[in-house]
């Protein structure tokens, strides 16, 4: 059975789990845990490794080796995700809820320090921001958030983070945004998406001067993806003459683009999103052409055409969602960035994207590489770009690094 630590349960975890909490990671995986019989879902528990002499047990195995335990720190406790425990303190945790509003706090100025141009970014960024399961963004005047787990689902800790982003933020409405699969993954009873406070969901945000509608609960995830909003901006630097924008969803890419390109051409395979995206273009007062079409089928007919372009965007959802799905994900990587230098005219500009984790920068590049030797491309890289400051990367936590974005210059 698991042990208890006054009022709070014991988690113990293998030596393979301990050294990964050692080197930085706030992760452990169900095959670490050793014993945590009785621990309830969503629980906070005290996480040690569990050790005891090896070498006397294998002297003689009917000698019990005495068992020791060392204290690890705190942690948030799934008892349905694979990752079974995820950090919280590295000390035990007193007085949890002063804990997590100290953290949303820090967030907070986290963003007032680092985050420009813009009144829309990520106000809270799980891992990122040692708050383990729980997003928020802001939208100008409205917040949306998203819970992933079992703990920040439980009545204390959404009281907790709900109240001091009301206080610290002051928003005028906030929307909690469902992922249906995230809950039944985490075994949490079904719900809607809908507003938790105040009475609006919609609002308009800007970011790098360029102005955009929100439906809180409309679009992807918890909206617009504020990850690339620095991308945006770096992209419309280099980008000239003709534009192609494909997976341009609600038009982040495309409309940024407008203002240094004689034309852009936005391509996405979602109605609904370019219906947004034509919106924004209204709100900017740009002409740009929509498309609905499936990217890959789009592209091959473009290239077959011949169609030459002065600047490409290839922003495509995650293709690889596990690490199986690697070696599918890297040949439609190839095949989109093989079709786009194929159209692009010389000096033409190319941004490619990949939000797949398990896709690494070397992945991503080598991938590039090989379009380009198969096209007979030349390419040289202007910018190894990565997500948003307000999606901070912590190291020790890879998966807190996902976004890459490679600005590339094409010859000949």
């Amino acid at each position: 059975m698991s042990e208890k630590h006054g009022s709070t349960p014991t988690v113990l975890i293998s030596r393979r789990g301990a050294d990964r909490l050692r080197a930085g990671h706030v992760w452990v995986y169900r095959s670490d845990v050793v014993e945590a019989e009785g621990v309830q879902p969503g629980a906070v528990v005290l996480v040690q490794e569990k050790t005891g002499s090896s070498a006397a047990t294998s002297l003689n195995k009917n000698v019990r080796a005495t068992r020791a335990a060392v204290i690890l720190g705190s942690a948030f406790y799934s008892t349905a995700s694979e990752i079974a425990i995820r950090m919280i303190s590295r000390k035990p945790v007193g007085d949890l809820e002063q804990l997590v509003r100290e953290r949303v706090r820090a967030a907070v100025t986290y963003r007032e320090r680092f985050v420009q141009d813009t009144n829309a970014y990520r106000v809270v960024f799980s891992e990122g921001d040692f708050l383990p399961g729980l997003i928020v963004d802001r939208y100008n005047d409205v917040l949306s958030f998203q819970v992933l787990t079992q703990a920040m689902d439980s009545e204390e800790m959404r009281s907790a983070f709900l109240s001091e982003l009301q206080s610290a933020v002051s928003p005028a409405a906030i929307v909690e945004r469902v992922d249906p699969r995230v809950r039944r993954l985490e075994q949490l009873p079904e719900k809607e998406s809908g507003l938790i406070s105040g009475s609006k969901s919609a609002t308009e945000f800007e970011m790098n001067g360029v102005r955009f509608v929100f439906k809180a609960l409309g679009g992807q995830k918890t909206g617009a993806f504020l990850d690339q909003r620095e991308n945006y901006s770096a992209a419309a630097q280099y980008a000239r003459g003709e534009a192609l924008d494909v997976f341009c969803y609600q038009g982040g890419f495309g409309l940024h683009l407008a203002r240094s390109c004689e034309k852009v051409t936005g391509v996405d395979s979602s109605r609904p999103a370019l219906e947004i995206a034509e919106q924004n273009a209204a709100l900017n007062g740009r002409e740009i052409e929509w498309i609905e079409a499936n990217a890959f089928d789009l592209l091959r007919d473009y290239s077959d055409a011949g169609r030459q372009y002065d600047c490409i965007v290839l922003d495509p959802p995650a293709f690889a969602k596990s690490r199986r799905d690697l070696p599918t994900a890297l040949r439609g990587y190839k095949e989109l960035n093989l079709r786009a230098l194929k159209m692009l005219r010389p000096s033409g500009i190319l941004v490619t994207c990949s939000c797949s984790y398990h896709v690494g920068v070397s992945d991503l590049l080598e991938v590039l590489s090989s379009a380009a030797q198969d096209s007979h491309r030349i390419i040289r890289i202007l910018e190894n770009r990565g997500q948003a400051k307000d999606h901070p990367t912590v190291l020790g936590i890879p998966e807190t690094a996902y976004l890459k974005c490679v600005i590339a210059h094409v010859s000949q």
